[in-house]
């Protein structure tokens, strides 16, 4: 048995951090989902050139890293502009952002993963756009680009410990606390690990079942 000082107050505490870490994580996941499959078809249906200012915007969420983003939002959202904003809101902005540039991308693979001639013989049926993008693209595209999702929804779940910089009391940061007063390190980081642990495997098994399904269909 562990000979330790955490009690259950404590593991009560980071459990509040592990909602705090689900909540931001479903509420940016499901923003940014939304938020990338439109851009995802916007730049599919638009060409390059004319989807260049969105894909520049894109690369941007893309290419800095998450730490930067959050620093960077949080002071002009509050110094520049003026604005009075929790550090919750700032966060799960910013992660719906950098979910929306991810799966923008995840979502114009998947539409160009239909074979064209599918395409051109639903066309050719006399099916609308919005009928060959609900009815043929959207079941295919989805089937391809499920993993790449699921790894990019595990992903942000565990980005989100940075959120801690913009003053959000997630689970990293309830460990990193109860580190401070209890000088446990080794002990506090494997509960928080299990935490994470408990999170995202469902999400992962899920994502599995769903796709060995699909691909014996």
């Amino acid at each position: 048995m562990f000979d330790t000082a955490l009690t259950t107050a404590d593991l009560l505490f980071l459990t509040r951090g592990a909602g705090v870490t689900i909540l931001v994580t479903l509420i940016s996941v499901a923003l940014g989902t939304i938020l990338g499959i439109a851009f995802g078809v916007i730049r599919y249906q638009v060409g390059p050139w004319w989807a260049a200012p969105l894909t520049f915007v894109l690369d941007v969420f893309r290419s800095v890293p998450l730490l930067i983003q959050l620093v960077l939002a949080n002071a002009f959202l509050g110094v520049v502009l003026k604005l009075r904003m929790s550090g919750f809101t700032v966060a799960c902005g910013v992660l719906t952002m950098y979910t929306a540039a991810y799966c923008a991308e995840i979502v114009r693979g998947g539409i160009e993963a239909v074979p064209m001639t599918t395409r051109r013989a639903a066309r050719s049926l006399g099916l609308t756009w919005r009928q060959d993008m609900t009815s043929i693209v959207a079941p295919l595209a989805t089937r391809v680009a499920l993993p790449s999702w699921i790894g990019l929804a595990l992903g942000v779940m565990k980005d989100s410990a940075l959120v801690y910089i913009v003053q959000v009391t997630e689970l990293l940061r309830s460990t990193q606390i109860l580190i401070t007063r209890l000088q446990e390190p080794l002990f506090l980081l494997m509960i928080c690990g299990a935490f994470y642990f408990v999170i995202s495997f469902p999400l992962a098994r899920l994502g599995g079942y769903l796709e060995r399904r699909w691909t014996n269909d």
